[in-house]
Order: C-alpha cells, then structure tokens, then sequence
C-alpha cells in the first residue's frame, strides 16, 4: 500500500496520542504491577495500550513500505517524520 508522507505524519500523530493516553492512565492509576486496579481501570489500560501498540506497529510498517517505495534510508524518512509530527498542527 502507498503512503504520502503527510499519511506518514498522521499515523505518528495518532501513534503518539495513544502512548500519551496510556501515559497519562499509568499515571493516573499507578503502574500496573505495583498497585491493584479495578476491573474497569485495568480494562482501559489494556485496551489503551493494546491500541498504541497497535498504532506504532502500523507506523513503523508504513514507514518501512514507504522507504522501500522511495529508495531513501529508512532512518531519515523515521526522522523527517518524528519532527514533522512533533509540530504543531494548523486547525
């Protein structure tokens, strides 16, 4: 499947507002195996963080097509797109 890089960028963005997600719930609840949660805490954890797994395994996948279709170095597309997600965006 072809990827723009502004395809690239949103993936990373959305990769990074899942781990943000998870972040602020072990935060929030404290770490999994140090403090007991409830059936309903431990469920959003899971399932937060089972996304942004989910989400950086498609952009580390999307990047790896993308540097294979374009025949640049996998690292400068990954680094290219890092900072461009780090930006902040137009709304």
């Amino acid at each position: 499947m072809a990827h723009t890089f502004a395809e690239l960028v949103e993936k990373q963005r959305a990769a990074d507002a899942a781990q943000r997600t998870v972040d602020e719930l072990r935060e929030a609840y404290g770490p999994p195996a140090e403090r007991g949660m409830t059936g309903a805490q431990s469920e959003t954890y899971e399932t937060a963080l089972r996304a942004s797994r989910d989400l950086a395994r498609e952009v580390q996948t999307a990047l790896s097509e993308f540097a294979r279709e374009s025949g640049r170095p996998r690292g400068d597309i990954e680094a290219e797109v890092t900072r461009a997600a780090a930006e902040p965006q137009d709304t």
